[in-house]
């Protein structure tokens, strides 16, 4: 049997006590992460755009970094994107500037609405610690 390990920063213990879900679960050194979305750790939805896309990353790097993990071990990404043509420019800008290119399989899916109003992106992976 393969152990299985609950990820969860304490900065996100509100949503796992509010949605039921945790943000990532660690089996052997695969890291499977829920989906990041821009949000403050009282999960307010951040309504800039940009500052959203940041706080997106922020949120997955701080999964990743309880699970053991960086973004260089990242080996396939998925985002969802609402409004995915308006705001793509944006979030390619601010994903190129924190995450690093061409270390992992990416797919991007545009989507109609994600888990609450406002929100504009969400940012699922899966990472192999090295």
């Amino acid at each position: 049997m393969t152990d299985r390990h609950l990820i969860i920063p304490a900065t996100m213990q509100p949503i796992v006590e509010r949605a039921g879900y945790v943000p990532a679960v660690k089996v052997g050194n695969t890291l499977y992460c829920a989906g990041q979305v821009g949000r403050t750790p009282q999960l307010a939805v951040i309504e800039d755009p940009e500052a959203q896309f940041i706080a997106a990353w922020g949120n997955l790097r701080e999964v990743l970094e309880e699970g053991g993990c960086r973004f260089e071990d990242v080996v396939d990404m998925t985002t969802y994107h609402v409004n995915m043509s308006q705001h793509m420019a944006v979030f390619r800008d601010v994903k190129n500037s924190l995450f690093p290119r061409g270390h992992c399989a990416w797919t991007t899916i545009g989507v109609s609405e994600l888990a609450h109003p406002g929100l504009l992106v969400e940012i699922k992976c899966v990472a192999v610690q090295r």
